[in-house]
């Protein structure tokens, strides 16, 4: 792979993570209740708080699972 390739790939990956980093915004202010699901774990100190959405990212994992394999189902 060239530089051009590598510079192309990139721009790609950048613009990829831009666009899903502001979908996730958007699903925060949308959905505003989606830290308080059961099964999130909220670490909080002085200064700090730190959430882990279990059951979010399981949930997340099994949708984004099924519409990718509609997708390749459907552009097979």
């Amino acid at each position: 792979m060239n530089l051009e390739g590598a510079g192309r790939l990139l721009v790609i990956l950048g613009v990829s993570i831009a666009v899903l980093g502001g979908l996730v915004w958007l699903a925060g202010k949308a959905l505003p209740g989606l830290d308080r699901l059961p099964g999130t774990i909220r670490i909080q100190g002085s200064g700090f708080t730190c959430l882990f959405p279990i059951l979010g990212s399981i949930l997340l994992s099994v949708l984004l699972t099924l519409a990718l394999n509609l997708i390749a189902k459907f552009l097979k």
